[in-house]
């Protein structure tokens, strides 16, 4: 692990992709037969807007250290690294959940709430580096319990009251590539994008 991915200046835009591995045939007479291999991650494309030279160089500097793909790291999308849900709360994992569960039970939250957590938040799950995706909303009983619903599968057990992070979850990533690239204009501005890919 190198460190975290400098927060200033922020990208113009990030692009966040689905890689998830699948094979499909179909025959002549249109039958489809697809399955699902197991894998999937989540990658990122950073775009900066155009920067002086002071300002790309921390982003510089931080590149030159993961020496091409070697190192990972963290990083944070500065839009969406927060639940759009009303959590508030240390909501914890109710009970112990096998590789392979896309619903979780969990407590810890008020009682009789609605949009605790909504579809298409990102979460991780502490000691874990997979980041998940909600796919349904998440409201909570009498008791304050529910089940959380998520995309991809769980690919690692979960046991009881491990603590579900819900804000400022954290990606850990890589470099797609040895060769990493920036434009320097004639009047001395850099322009850089960056490819970035889920490290399981």
């Amino acid at each position: 692990m190198s460190g975290t991915f400098p927060t200033s200046p922020t990208p113009r835009d990030v692009i966040i992709r689905s890689q998830q591995n699948t094979i499909v045939s179909t025959t002549s007479s249109g039958r489809r037969q697809a399955r699902q291999i197991d894998g999937q991650r989540f990658a990122l494309t950073l775009r900066f807007p155009v920067m002086t030279r002071a300002e790309f160089a921390p982003i510089l500097a931080f590149i030159m250290k993961q020496r091409s793909q070697l190192e990972s790291f963290t990083y944070t999308p500065a839009t969406m690294e927060d639940t759009r849900g009303s959590a508030s709360t240390t909501i914890s994992v109710n009970g112990s959940h096998t590789a392979g569960d896309t619903t979780i039970d969990v407590d810890g939250m008020g009682n009789n709430l609605t949009g605790v957590l909504k579809a298409g938040d990102f979460i991780r799950f502490t000691g874990q580096t997979k980041v998940y995706m909600v796919v349904e909303d998440l409201s909570s009983n009498g008791s304050g319990a529910g089940t959380l619903t998520i995309e991809p599968p769980l690919r690692a057990n979960l046991s009881d009251n491990t603590v579900l992070i819900y804000n400022n979850v954290d990606f850990t990533v890589g470099l797609t590539s040895d060769i990493q690239e920036f434009n320097i204009g004639t009047s001395l501005y850099y322009q850089y994008e960056v490819d970035l890919v889920e490290v399981l």
